[in-house]
Order: structure tokens, then C-alpha cells, then sequence
């Protein structure tokens, strides 16, 4: 266990996914902050994932949020820029976070876009690399010219919804 910015964490046991390595992280209570700490030649760099809850249109889902955390303020930072040289295994850490909350929240939709277009396009390219594993457990979806569609390759979406099976 550890205590840090949210309270008490639960560390997760295994480090790889769909044959991607991850780091490990840790959740407090309530399952909706998760936080792991990057490591490359920038050093130590602490990351956040929170699920926080919406409504639309009288439809609940989770928004994730990620990025640095400040020290300081105890925000989460969504536009800086690590270049810390473990880009991939941070998407895989994210993709795992996700799994973990689902487990703990079967039902919900998780809504993802990234914090700049480029970002959007990076969760994108991350998602259709892994198509095949991440559509054994979740079904994705992606937000393209004012519509939700199943998530196909060589399509561009603006976001991106998962749920469950």
C-alpha cells in the first residue's frame, strides 16, 4: 500500500497487457484516481488517471483525464509534454487502468479524447494497434462527423467510448 495525493492505493499486481508492458499503479478507495510514476531519462515524472462522472443528455459515463501531476497545486497538468521515451508503455498503463476500472465498474462507459488533436490521434493509433485484444473485452467506439460508430481502423474520430462486454 502506499499513501500519496489521493489516500491510501492498492497496488496492481501484473505488468503486461494484450503483450504490452506497463507500469505498475496504484488506486485509491474509490477506484476513479489512479496514479503511476514514469521513468526515462527525464527521471521520475508521477502521471494521473481520473474518471471523473458526467451526464448528457440524462446519459452518465466517465470521462477519463490524464496527465502530470503537479506537486505543488496536487492538479493534474493534461497539456505538458514528458518526452520521457516510454510513450507506449504509458498508453498500455492507460489501456490497463481502464480495464481495472471496469472490472470494478462493469457498466459505465468510459469517454477518452485527448487534451489536443495530436493526443486524440495518438489514443487512436494506440486503440488500432490493439484492435483485435481490446475488442475481446470492451467495445469501442469513436466519435466522427457528429456520430457514435464502432471503432474501425483508417477512420478518423474526434473521441472515443468504451464499455464492458
Amino acid at each position: 500500500m502506499f499513501c500519496g495525493i489521493f489516500g491510501i492505493f492498492i497496488v496492481a499486481s501484473s505488468n503486461v497487457i494484450m503483450n504490452l508492458e506497463y507500469y505498475q499503479f496504484k488506486t485509491n478507495s474509490s477506484h476513479l484516481d489512479f496514479e503511476f510514476d514514469s521513468e526515462g531519462p527525464k527521471g521520475t515524472i508521477r502521471k494521473v488517471v481520473r474518471f471523473s462522472p458526467q451526464n448528457a443528455n440524462g446519459i452518465t459515463y466517465f470521462n477519463l483525464g490524464f496527465g502530470d501531476l503537479d506537486s505543488e497545486t496536487g492538479n493534474i497538468n493534461d497539456l505538458s509534454k514528458s518526452n520521457n521515451g516510454d510513450r507506449e508503455k504509458i498508453l498500455a498503463t492507460i489501456a490497463h487502468i481502464v480495464l481495472v476500472f471496469t472490472e470494478y465498474f462493469p457498466d459505465v462507459m468510459v469517454y477518452a479524447q485527448g487534451s489536443t488533436s495530436a493526443r486524440t490521434r495518438l489514443y487512436q493509433m494506440g486503440i488500432a494497434n490493439n484492435l483485435d485484444e481490446i475488442q475481446d473485452i470492451l467495445n469501442v467506439y469513436g466519435y466522427n462527423a457528429g456520430t457514435w460508430q464502432r471503432f474501425a481502423k483508417q477512420v478518423n474520430y474526434e473521441a472515443f467510448l468504451v464499455v464492458r462486454k
